[in-house]
């Protein structure tokens, strides 16, 4: 029986960058290619009111511990597999892994190269700094 799963937080997503300006068509042309649409321009000079920088978010407080669990939830997406399915094919229990992608559970050494394989990842990313 499979498990109704949470969406991922990327339904819609809207994202600002600051870089060259020689770099503004290839860094659009990009982004299109990955299925992002352009909505409005935003100049250096202009914020958007009310707008603060995404690492003083209360999400990304205290984001060094957060890390290998936001990116475990993230490879997992990325490689279109459930919980379930990672567990099966890592030999880790789901339980284990729902902890682990909540920041719950350490991931540790071995567990770490059991779901890089799985996930196609480097398991460095999937320990705490």
């Amino acid at each position: 029986m499979q498990v109704h799963m949470k969406k991922p937080h990327t339904d819609a997503v809207s994202m600002t960058f600051i870089g060259p300006i020689a770099m503004l068509e290839q860094a659009l042309e990009a982004m299109r290619s990955l299925g992002f649409k352009e909505s409005e321009r935003v100049t250096v000079n202009q914020q958007a009111e009310g707008s603060i920088p995404w690492r003083e978010t209360s999400y990304f407080k205290d984001i060094e511990h957060k890390l290998p669990s936001v990116f475990l939830s993230g490879a997992r997406h990325r490689e279109g597999l459930t919980q379930i399915e990672l567990a099966e094919r890592s030999g880790i229990p789901r339980r284990h892994i729902s902890e682990m992608e909540n920041n719950k559970r350490p991931i540790g050494k071995m567990n770490a190269r059991k779901l890089a394989e799985v996930l196609n990842i480097d398991p460095r990313r999937l320990l705490s700094v």
